[in-house]
């Protein structure tokens, strides 16, 4: 029999199940994922760093973990809660089990309870930190939850960005610009998908400050990728974001994309329970068309803060919240949504070849 755990919200609320993965302690901020298929990218993806994670499908496990869809060298959710754990896996690519994986890399996972009842819950009372244990009570759980910092206080992309710079393996025969994409919590298929269309790319720290890639690298444009956590505590990002974007075309992704608004004077705000999926329809305001897009996200640029030049360039269908921005005159192009989500990563793969456009005609 597995091992009882719990998930205890900090308004007390607690849901019971059984454990798989490790069987230790874990604390975050809970959020819910509407994705039905790739949770192996969802579990390695660094944006869901300190998050616990409850997938709205209701059964995970049933393809097992393979050696290409990772998105990250290591799992980044602090732990994940699940309604139907499968055991038995049945995919050709697997080589291990969901289970397994957890448990190598020290992550609890949390299977039977009422993920339904637990979505309602966030989505009606917001997202809410949360201890997954099944070392605990409810009473000492609650006592830790009260001593762990606030989500929206911590750094997280220090913790998630390269330490080092180094240059992406695939070298395409003849590239023909020098990407620099500055680390705030890389996807792996970001890199794969610009090496595709022809960029040597390049990923540093997101400490490194901007002379240095600017002097340093000359790279012919800049990628600033999603990220973990609060826009509003990465006061260093926001200059570097700032003197990158003067001298140099710029693409920013989710965490990117919000730098740039703050770059620019513009304020973020956090969402009641955030964007985390594979199905959120978002509106291209130049076209008209409407595109089905991959997201990560709890904060969003408040649009009545615009300012610098920067306009709205796509918008949430579901909610009307700013999920692109443009400038009116320098290279610069930012996006809410993941181009490069998989699975599906081919669905707006446009937003890559348009900032490659962009980068070609300031050559």
């Amino acid at each position: 029999m597995a091992k009882k755990g719990i998930l205890v919200l900090e308004d007390g609320t607690v849901y019971e199940g059984h454990c798989f993965g490790a069987e230790t302690t874990t604390c975050g901020e809970v959020v819910f994922d509407t994705g039905m298929t790739g949770y192996q990218e969802m579990l390695t993806d660094p944006s869901f760093a300190g998050q616990i994670v409850v997938p709205t499908y209701p059964l995970m496990g049933n393809y097992g973990i393979n050696d290409r869809d990772f998105e990250s060298a290591k799992i980044q959710v602090k732990g994940f809660a699940v309604r139907e754990y499968c055991p038995v896996p049945s995919h050709w690519q697997s080589k291990l089990t969901l289970h397994d994986y957890l448990l190598e890399n020290n992550i609890p996972g949390l299977a039977g309870i009422d993920t339904r009842a637990l979505t309602r819950h966030l989505r009606k009372a917001g997202v809410t930190m949360g201890i997954l244990t099944s070392e605990m009570t409810t009473m000492e759980a609650l006592d830790e939850l009260k001593r762990a910092p606030a989500y929206d206080s911590v750094d997280f992309v220090r913790q998630v960005t390269t330490k080092e710079q180094y240059q992406w393996e695939y070298k395409p025969k003849e590239a023909s610009v020098h990407i620099v994409v500055l680390d705030l919590g890389m996807k792996y298929n970001i890199a794969r998908m610009l090496a595709r269309l022809g960029c040597l790319i390049t990923v540093v720290p997101s400490t490194m400050p901007a002379e240095d890639i600017l002097d340093g690298l000359k790279p012919d444009g800049i990628v600033l990728s999603p990220g973990p956590g609060n826009p509003e505590v990465l006061h260093y990002l926001v200059e570097t974001t700032r003197k990158l974007a003067l001298h140099k075309p710029v693409m920013g992704i989710c965490l990117g994309h919000q730098l740039i608004g703050r770059a620019f004077g513009a304020r973020n705000f956090k969402l009641k329970f955030g964007h985390r999926g594979g199905n959120h329809p978002v509106r291209d305001l130049a076209t008209g068309r409407v595109h089905i897009t991959t997201q990560n996200h709890g904060y969003a640029i408040d649009p009545e803060s615009l300012k610098g030049g920067l306009e709205v360039s796509h918008i949430n269908l579901n909610d009307g919240t700013v999920e692109g921005l443009r400038h009116q005159e320098l290279p610069i192009l930012s996006i809410q949504f993941h181009p490069e989500g998989a699975p599906g990563p081919e669905d707006n793969l446009y937003m890559f070849e348009h900032f490659l456009e962009m980068v070609k005609e300031s050559q």
